[in-house]
């Protein structure tokens, strides 16, 4: 018993010192109840096997892919409209949205769903996403006391309720106790997110930064002679290289692109680019993306027999643009871009040069290259980095690689909002159990192509959280059998029986809620509401208000990122430490706790 209290002590002031990662405080933890013996092998691994962990790691993969196609800024720009500029406005709509759907999927569901769309709501509004992702964790605990199926803790109740042979709790029995939770807990949070939550993780950039795709674009006025046309199959051009075409000579044009893969005729669209090298093959069905004059391409596309297209819109799925700058002593300089053979060297074609205020576009072939010229190349993404392997010559401006992963596949946005609907009435109608619904969605989501290959869908794991849980979980087991959790509730409720059911209620609700600090709420439910129902019985009191406090003390535990799902969730992506939960958490914790303990009494009579 003494090695296990000292541990968890020790394991909390390492999280709050915050100097050591907070997974591997959990994972040391985990090791030394496990040598001890306290703890068996099955026992010490069980969180890693849990439920909840593995619908973590499929919900990682879910709200990464629902980031990766656009989908979450279609919904945050949404969301944006309609909360304008107000920062109040912003915040109020995350909490209300989130809290709505806590009520009907998982808190950890409501948490993964919601994080992409709300990173990308605070980046398009310019708000701290630290201001926002802490609350977005707590308001999908909040509304999860709304329905029955919100979380785990009011399940247990519920079936303890039943087993003493009363009436079952209908689906909205919680609703009066949640939607207070909701409104007061957003009242409370609207002051401490601002006092504490707004100086971490701005998302605004300042200094110097790398130039987005379209400002590229834009500056080097792409958009102004690019033409879209698409190969019919009787045409006369499949079939031939770039090369044998030789536009250029013959047309004045310069192919930029080849798209293959269909944009209108599949229900699930897969789109593959390829940028043109003289060897690049065009056949029936084929998108070309060219540059010239009009009157050229309309020649062209006449004699191949082409629908042209005038004014579309550049996408970079799997090839992007990039500025390279020449060093002062670069081999490069006074050569043609045709001497120096790029396109051949690395696979990217140079498509502009940006020569001090002059952008050159035409004749690229046989322009002689100056010192102080800035290439403008495109190309596949790998290729564009790898120019970076040539520092003598060359530096390559930003990172092409990260530039990559910013690139949504927004044409995957319906197949990827078709997946998360799917999944979410998957959770609400509790067909499958909730585990095996999201492994289908993240399954589905790397299937249909919602991610550039299967490594970019496992990089959307966050193994901090999931090791974090994992770990933590098994210690309810160690406080069970070492007596700690038995001890702690039945002194703590046996001490206050003299004073009356009001001091037993709060004796019940803060024991629940100060153990939920050490281990998992569903656990923490699962050891309390049998000794809550027992004391309530003792006092010949009703002992819904008592079961009610166990789980509203369970779910709403604030002040520490592994005493729920949700809460270690957000820690990565806001940059929040362990002292952040207690700044803000802890006074939200107590003060709900404290409303909690006069509201449930009028709710449910003693």
């Amino acid at each position: 018993m003494i090695l296990t209290l000292v541990t968890l002590l020790l394991t909390a002031i390492f999280f709050v010192w915050g100097k050591l990662r907070s997974d591997m405080v959990a994972l040391i933890a985990l090791l030394v109840l496990a040598l001890a013996g306290i703890l068996n092998t099955s026992e010490a691994l069980s969180g890693f096997s849990n439920p909840i962990v593995i619908m973590m790691i499929g919900l990682f993969v879910v709200g990464g892919a629902i980031f990766n196609t656009g989908l979450a800024k279609i919904i945050g720009a949404k969301l944006l409209t309609l909360g304008g500029d107000s920062p109040l406005k912003l915040f109020l709509l995350v909490m209300g949205a989130t809290a709505f759907i806590g009520a009907f999927v998982s808190n950890t569901g409501a948490v993964a769903l919601m994080l992409p769309i709300v990173v990308s709501m605070a980046s398009g509004s310019n708000t701290p996403a630290s201001r926002l992702l802490m609350p977005l964790a707590f308001a999908s605990s909040m509304g999860g006391m709304m329905t029955l199926i919100g979380t785990p803790p009011n399940l247990v109740i519920a079936e303890l309720w039943e087993e003493a042979g009363n009436e079952p709790l209908s689906f909205f029995t919680f609703l009066p106790g949640g939607a207070i939770c909701v409104v007061a807990g957003t009242l409370l949070l609207i002051p401490l997110s601002k006092w504490f939550l707004t100086k971490r993780g701005a998302t605004g950039e300042s200094g110097s930064r790398n130039k987005s795709l379209s400002e590229l674009v834009e500056e080097y006025g792409l958009k102004t002679d690019l033409y879209r046309l698409s190969v019919p199959e009787e045409s006369s051009i499949c079939g031939h290289t770039i090369a044998e075409l030789d536009l250029h000579r013959h047309f004045n044009i310069d192919v930029l692109e080849v798209r293959s893969g269909d944009t209108n005729r599949r229900i699930i669209k897969q789109i593959k680019q390829f940028a043109a090298t003289p060897e690049t093959e065009i056949n029936g069905g084929d998108i070309v993306y060219l540059r010239g004059h009009l009157t050229d391409v309309e020649r062209f596309a006449k004699h191949f027999n082409l629908d042209i297209e005038i004014g579309d819109k550049m996408d970079f799925y799997d090839i992007g643009l990039a500025e390279i700058v020449l060093i002062p002593n670069s081999p490069i300089i006074n050569k043609t871009i045709a001497d120096i053979n790029i396109r051949k060297r690395f696979g990217v074609n140079v498509i502009a040069i940006r020569r001090k205020n002059t952008y050159i576009s035409t004749d690229l072939a046989s322009r002689q290259i100056k010192s102080g010229d800035v290439l403008l190349v495109q190309g596949s993404w790998n290729a564009i980095d790898s120019l970076g392997s040539e520092p003598q010559a060359s530096v390559v401006l930003g990172q092409p690689l990260a530039e990559a992963a910013k690139v949504t596949l927004d044409y995957k946005a319906p197949v990827a909002a078709a997946i998360m609907l799917a999944m979410i009435v998957m959770l609400i109608f509790d067909f499958i159990p909730p585990v095996f619904s999201v492994l289908a969605a993240a399954v589905l989501m790397i299937l249909t192509g919602c991610f550039r290959n299967v490594e970019d869908a496992y990089r959307k794991i966050n193994w901090e959280s999931v090791v974090l849980i994992g770990a933590m979980m098994p210690m309810s087991f160690a406080l069970e059998k070492t007596g700690i959790s038995t001890m702690v509730a039945d002194g703590l409720v046996s001490s206050l029986g003299s004073l009356g059911p009001m001091w037993v209620l709060a004796g019940v609700y803060f024991t629940t809620s100060l153990m939920t600090l050490f281990i998992s709420n569903t656990a923490t439910a699962v050891l309390i509401a049998p000794i809550a129902m027992q004391s309530a019985m003792s006092l010949n009191v009703n002992p819904l208000p008592f079961l009610f406090a166990v789980t509203f003390g369970a779910s709403l535990c604030f002040a520490s990122p592994f005493s729920t799902p949700p809460n270690a969730l957000v820690m990565p992506a806001g940059q929040y430490v362990f002292s952040d939960y207690i700044k803000v958490g802890l006074p939200l914790q107590i003060i709900m706790g404290i409303l909690m303990i006069f509201v449930l009494p009028l709710l449910f009579p003693f």
